[in-house]
C-alpha cells in the first residue's frame, strides 16, 4: 500500500526516511518534518524467505519505483528486524563479549559484523547482527544514518504507552511471518523474543510456550495483538480459542501526533523508530 497525503516533490531537506528490512520483507515511509505529515509509504513482503543479498535487491528495486535513491533526507533511519539479536543487562555488558551473548541461541559466523542498542531508561543492552550488505548501500546513496534492531524499537515504544498496568500485559506484534512477543508489568520488561512462523499452529504454539514460561494465567493476562491481524481473521480466532482476554491493540492518538496519518498502512517500527 502506498500513502500520498502531500503531493509536492519529496526532495526536502526536512524529511526523514525511515525503513525496516528482513529477509522475509521490507516498508519504508518518508515523514515530512515541518507539515508533521507520512508523505509516502510503501511495503513488499516475499514469497519467501531471502538471503541478505536477495533482501538487497528488494530494497534497491523498491527504492528505484520511488526514486529514492536521487532523494536527500534530513535523517535515515534504518530498523533491522531478525531474530539474530540477545538482550544483556547493561551490569553485565562487554563489548568485547558481543559474539558469546548470541552465539547459545543464535547461529553467527566469524565474519558477521555485530553492533549493540541501548533501551534507554532500562539498563538493558540489545546485541544483534545487522545487515551489513543494506547498511553499505544505504551509506552509499546518503552517508551518514542511524540504524537500530526491530527488537528495541519495539520494547521502547511499548514501554512508553505501559505507563500504569500493575499486572503483565503480553504484546504480540505479528508482520511478516514474523511474532514478536513483549510482556511488559510495572512499568518494566518482563520478557522480548521473535519467532519465525508459518502457520497459525505454530503462532500460537510459540505464544502458548511463552506464557507457560512466565507462568502467566491464560485465563486472565491481557492479550493484545497488532499488526497484520484483525478481530475475526483466523490468527485473531486461534489465540482467542486459547487465551480470553484478547484485543486488538491501538495505540493512543497522542502518539502519534502526525496529520492525516493512516496509522494501518505502515509498519509499527517504522513509524516508532522517527
Amino acid at each position: 500500500m502506498i500513502v500520498r497525503t502531500n503531493n509536492r516533490d519529496i526532495d526536502q531537506k526536512f524529511d526523514k526516511l525511515s525503513i525496516q528490512v528482513s529477509l522475509n520483507g521490507l516498508s519504508f515511509c518518508v515523514f515530512d518534518t515541518i507539515e508533521n505529515s507520512i508523505l509516502y509509504s510503501d511495503s513488499i513482503v516475499f514469497e519467501e524467505e531471502r538471503s541478505p543479498y536477495g533482501l538487497q535487491k528488494g530494497l534497491v528495486a523498491l527504492f528505484e519505483k520511488h526514486s529514492l535513491h536521487s532523494k536527500k533526507f534530513s535523517e535515515v533511519i534504518i530498523v533491522h528486524r531478525n531474530n539474530l539479536f540477545s538482550l544483556v543487562p547493561k551490569a553485565f555488558f562487554d563489548r568485547n563479549e558481543m559474539p558469546n551473548y548470541l552465539k547459545f541461541n543464535t547461529k553467527i559466523l566469524a565474519t558477521d559484523h555485530i553492533d549493540y542498542d541501548e533501551i534507554e531508561g532500562h539498563d538493558i543492552m540489545n546485541v544483534y547482527v545487522p545487515f551489513v550488505n543494506v547498511n553499505n548501500y544505504i551509506y552509499d546513496l546518503y552517508g551518514e544514518f542511524t540504524f537500530k534492531h526491530n527488537g528495541t524499537v519495539m520494547v521502547e515504544s511499548l514501554l512508553k504507552v505501559n505507563t500504569s498496568d500493575k499486572e503483565p500485559i503480553c504484546y504480540v506484534h505479528i508482520a511478516h511471518r514474523q511474532l514478536d512477543i513483549t510482556v511488559l508489568a510495572k512499568k518494566k520488561l518482563e520478557f522480548f523474543n521473535s519467532f519465525k512462523f508459518s502457520t497459525k499452529e505454530d503462532l500460537v504454539y510459540y505464544l502458548l510456550f511463552t506464557m507457560e514460561q512466565l507462568n502467566l494465567d491464560t485465563e486472565t493476562t491481557k492479550l493484545k495483538l497488532f499488526g497484520n491481524v484483525e478481530e475475526g481473521d483466523e490468527l485473531y480466532d486461534i489465540c482467542y480459542q486459547y487465551i480470553k482476554n484478547v484485543s486488538i491493540f491501538v495505540l493512543p492518538t497522542s502518539s502519534y501526533p502526525f496529520a492525516n496519518l493512516d496509522q494501518e498502512a505502515i509498519d509499527f517500527t517504522v513509524l516508532n523508530s522517527l
